[in-house]
């Protein structure tokens, strides 16, 4: 596959996402919350998309050493929900990155409407073509997301180039774990925008070799498979206003592929980890 259709594959993933802004702010009204007085401490419960929620982003503020003074990266930002905690509840400036034109324009929305568009900015740009200056960051983080990104060392080498020396890059990811065969590849692939995962021993490689002290890996995979099959159920409980976004076709294309990607995770092919890295040079 191009990179130009992987790019239009998870482009499409994410602006057919059942988690979205629209969603998020009907939400917010269905409980009677008003958007005049939206604070960060409401919308959290709302906007959090990744695994383990609020908890995940804090193990990853306290490894990373993120304080009031760091700036921070968030590469592959999406609704800009830890952005926006990191810096409420860690007084951090962070600059989030996303591919999809749709995810950055809700979370400069949401952001706003909370109150946090003094510390927390978002921009379009691809992951692997950083637009930001050589030594530009306290910390880059992500979040599940990367599996997204093709070329991981171009991706790895982008990440380690913008932070500054002494810095850190912390961040969760799915991978492979063995036994993944070609067709679940390619559906993967096709459905969920997943390309060149990596296992939990090239992701320490690739930080190795781009000038890192790799200090902390740990394997979520048995945590994150009681995670996802209780996500799968969630986003099921979405059905109806998935469909009313998008239509039927497309709620169907989405369940029948996260299926498959949850019992990928639970059957062992795929899994995910923990990274803490340290650039030393």
């Amino acid at each position: 596959m191009s990179i130009a259709a992987h790019t239009r594959n998870v482009v499409n993933f994410y602006d057919t996402h059942p988690i979205n802004e629209q969603q998020i702010l009907e939400k917010l009204a269905l409980d009677g919350v008003d958007l005049s007085t939206l604070t960060e401490d409401i919308l959290q419960n709302y906007d959090m998309d990744h695994y383990d929620g609020v908890g995940a982003i804090d193990v990853l503020a306290r490894t990373a050493g993120i304080a009031d003074t760091s700036h921070v990266l968030d590469v592959a930002s999406g609704m800009g929900g830890p952005a926006r905690y990191l810096a409420h509840n860690h007084g951090c400036r962070v600059t989030g990155i996303d591919l999809t034109e749709s995810r950055v324009e809700g979370a400069k929305h949401l952001t706003e409407l909370a109150g946090l568009s003094d510390r927390v900015t978002f921009r379009a740009a691809n992951a692997l073509e950083n637009p930001f200056p050589d030594q530009t960051f306290d910390v880059v983080i992500g979040q599940e997301a990367w599996c997204h990104i093709p070329d991981k060392p171009r991706l790895i080498a982008e990440c380690v180039r913008v932070t500054k020396v002494g810095g850190r890059i912390a961040f969760t990811d799915i991978l492979e774990r063995g036994g993944l065969n070609a067709g679940d590849r390619e559906k993967l692939s096709q459905g969920m925008g997943y390309v060149d995962v990596a296992t939990l021993a090239e992701y320490q490689d690739l930080l190795a070799a781009a000038g890192c002290v790799v200090e902390e890996v740990e394997d979520l995979s048995g945590r994150w498979a009681v995670i996802l099959r209780q996500r799968l159920e969630m986003y099921r409980s979405l059905e109806a206003p998935t469909i009313a976004s998008f239509g039927e076709a497309v709620y169907r294309r989405w369940d029948d592929i996260y299926t498959l990607f949850v019992g990928l995770i639970e059957g062992g092919q795929l899994g995910g980890g923990r990274f803490l890295a340290r650039r030393h040079q």
